[in-house]
């Protein structure tokens, strides 16, 4: 069975995924990205989040399926995009628009505005997360700490990284999953078209952060790419 390698969202840490990674069995691995979780004193890079995922593929043996959402999602994508032969399968949900214009001005906003009070951001965050979620899934989302701070630093660096042009360079198996209701959805279709082998999964009902939720329907669509790997 092919190794899984699971990439945690913005502000949060590899706990994140624990409720999927357990129904999904099987080797797997969960890197804490700089800037978070045990990692939060580094700096955030792209390029330092994609060497800590290589770096967590190497320890499963080398090659893996990339699970990501969220900032996750985009970094998985880069990950693929750059080190295609690293990834047997692509899984990447909530990161289906190119950070740009309106979309990155309200972005850049909102993390400005939590870095600008993150002790309070960081418990209005977990305040969500546990509206949002059942306890189990809302408790491994803030297990490994939240982090607001970060939030600028992040944005600047996703607002760089072409998401897209990194996907059109993966040639295998991608499969993209969004809430129906997930403002990150808006250019699904031209992210779908990039993939060479892709497949896109609307999961109803939910949101951004609420298809995480869904831990039956996500570890499901995992084990999916696992078998097409």
């Amino acid at each position: 069975m092919t190794a899984t390698v699971f990439v945690h969202g913005i502000r949060l840490s590899h706990t994140m995924w624990n409720p999927v990674a357990a129904l999904v069995g099987g080797r797997t691995a969960a890197p804490d990205l700089p800037g978070h979780g045990e990692r939060r004193a580094e700096p955030f890079t792209v390029d330092g989040a994609v060497n800590a995922i290589v770096t967590a593929i190497d320890a499963v043996g080398g090659r893996a399926v990339l699970v990501g959402h969220s900032l996750g999602g985009y970094l998985a994508i880069a990950t693929a995009g750059r080190h295609p032969d690293r990834v047997a399968a692509l899984v990447a949900g909530g990161c289906t628009v190119q950070p740009q214009g309106l979309f990155l001005a309200t972005f850049r906003l909102v993390a400005r505005l939590a870095a600008g009070r993150p002790e309070l951001a960081d418990r209005l965050s977990a305040r969500g997360f546990r509206r949002a979620l059942p306890g189990p899934v809302a408790d491994a989302m803030t297990a490994g700490g939240v982090r607001c701070a970060v939030m600028p630093e992040v944005v600047s660096e996703l607002a760089a990284l072409d998401a897209v042009a990194h996907l059109r360079r993966y040639p295998g198996p991608a499969l993209l999953f969004n809430g129906a209701r997930d403002p990150f959805r808006t250019e699904e279709r031209r992210f779908l078209l990039a993939a060479a082998d892709g497949r896109l999964v609307t999961v109803p009902r939910r949101g951004h952060i609420g298809v995480m939720a869904e831990t039956a329907t996500l570890a499901g669509l995992v084990r999916a790419q696992i078998a097409a790997a």
